[in-house]
């Protein structure tokens, strides 16, 4: 590492935007498993709004590519409109 201020400056940025980016996929994981838990129509259907703002979010910061992003909101839609 070159011995800037800039450079660390850019180091220190990076390992919070790394940690804020984990903290944000990881929850949004939990949101997706919470959800396919769900066995009520009604209920689901509510949460999938939320889960599917959090994946667009994920995806808006680069978290995660914007096809992976669609792909996991499809089956998630998949999933929940199954529910009877």
């Amino acid at each position: 590492m070159a011995n800037h201020k800039a450079t660390k400056k850019d180091v220190r940025q990076s390992r919070k935007r790394n940690e804020r980016n984990r903290y944000y996929g990881k929850t949004t994981r939990n949101a997706i498993r919470d959800l396919k838990a769900i066995t009520e129509k009604a209920t689901a259907e509510k949460e999938l709004n939320e889960v599917a703002s959090m994946i667009d979010k994920l995806a808006k910061r680069n978290v995660i590519h914007k096809n992976k992003a669609a792909n996991l909101k499809s089956k998630l839609a998949k999933k929940v409109n199954a529910l009877a």
